[in-house]
């Protein structure tokens, strides 16, 4: 029988099937909690501060510049700031606070690469995963601009690293922050984690059936 037409076997079937489940139960067992933040100059039809909560890549909450609120994004969510109505008027504080500082920062970093006007955006990815079989936990943070690479904190280290050359300065005023350090960790190990499980608690269902709104 010519290659092409041979039959798939029993065993290749009973394969596949095992290393799909295989893989389903590792999605289930690991768990992430992501926050997107851009802030960005002259770019038409965005706001200047846009920010994007996701658990298990799924978009749980959003606040922008404009309306200067966060919103949730799933039913689950709302019933969460139903039961909690001062969670949501935290995290709304929270963004607030990040609107200004990406602000500012933003300013600094064009004087920074010699820049005055045109389109600018400034780019955080911050957040945790969980391993809810081994309980193990790894927090994450990383700043973009203009769609390079620019900083990234080092957990092990509780330092930043780049292999930017015009970020160096940047690094040094950071690492030399430690009061900013020991937040950054507390948010990583602590903040996060528990908001994490938190969220899992009220959309756990919804996150395994996909049954999103």
């Amino acid at each position: 029988m010519c290659e092409p037409c041979r039959p798939i076997s029993d065993h290749t079937i009973t394969y596949r099937s095992l290393l799909a489940i295989y893989v389903l139960l590792i999605s289930i067992m690991i768990h992430s909690l992501k926050y997107f933040l851009t802030g960005s100059s002259e770019v038409p039809n965005l706001p200047e501060f846009v920010a994007v909560g996701m658990v298990d890549d799924v978009q749980i909450a959003r606040y922008d510049s404009d309306t200067q609120k966060a919103e949730p994004t799933q039913a689950w969510m709302i019933k969460l700031t139903e039961d909690d109505p001062q969670h949501l008027e935290g995290q709304t504080a929270l963004a607030l606070d990040q609107q200004q500082w990406f602000k500012a920062t933003t300013e600094n970093l064009k004087q920074l690469f010699n820049q005055s006007g045109g389109v600018h955006t400034f780019q955080l990815m911050v957040g945790c995963e969980w391993d809810e079989e081994t309980d193990e936990l790894n927090g994450f943070g990383q700043f973009g601009y203009d769609g390079e690479d620019f900083l990234s904190f080092d957990l092990k280290t509780q330092t930043w690293i780049t292999s930017n050359q015009q970020a160096l300065i940047t690094k040094q005023n950071w690492d030399s922050d430690k009061a900013d350090t020991a937040q950054w960790k507390n948010f990583l190990t602590q903040i996060f984690p528990e908001l994490l499980k938190k969220y899992l608690n009220y959309g756990r269902s919804s996150l395994r059936t996909g049954e999103f709104i």
